[in-house]
């Protein structure tokens, strides 16, 4: 973002601050947390977009007439129906994040080591007793998430993995309550 300031451009931080910001957020967790947030928005919006099939406008205006307000539309209706959704996609980049090393690597404050960063330094070293332990650590985090997300799902019942497994009347008379 560049403002006018008379006959020469200069940039709204250098305006502002009286100084140039050159690479101020490179090597900071600011751009590592940006960076997992590009690159893993679709994996998490793809994770919670049948959760979001699932409400209707007839459910907003069923609550409505019911009297709840926007909050508690929210916490009453769409909520408990993304629920799931929205704990498979938390699952999903929490895994793919641990495992992440370009982004990590290039962009990650000094003396600042993951699981993933550990095991290519290990590797890459060719220590590879010791890149065995982070390597580990990381599959067995990945079997924890999935069996515990399984195990969910199995005992939620079959109707889980169908759309009406909170059918929309419930919801709404629960929204009444």
């Amino acid at each position: 973002v560049t403002i006018s300031a008379g006959s020469r451009r200069r940039p709204a931080i250098r305006r502002v601050t009286g100084t140039s910001p050159g690479l101020v957020l490179t090597g900071t967790t600011v751009a590592l947390i940006y960076a997992y947030q590009v690159r893993y928005f679709a994996v998490a919006w793809n994770g919670i977009e049948p959760g979001f099939a699932r409400i209707t406008p007839a459910m907003d205006a069923a609550a409505r007439s019911l009297g709840c307000g926007t909050a508690a539309t929210f916490r009453r209706v769409h909520a408990p129906l993304l629920a799931r959704s929205a704990a498979a996609s938390l699952l999903l980049v929490f895994v793919d994040v641990m495992k992440e090393l370009p982004a990590t690597l290039v962009l990650r404050p000094f003396n600042f080591d993951t699981l993933a960063t550990q095991a290519y330094s290990f590797a890459r070293d060719e220590r590879l007793a010791e890149a065995a332990v982070p390597s580990l650590a990381i599959v067995r985090t990945w079997r924890t998430t999935v069996t515990s997300s399984s195990t969910a799902v199995a005992a939620a019942g079959p109707l889980a993995m169908n759309n009406s497994a909170s059918p929309p009347e419930r919801a709404i008379s629960a929204a009444a309550t």
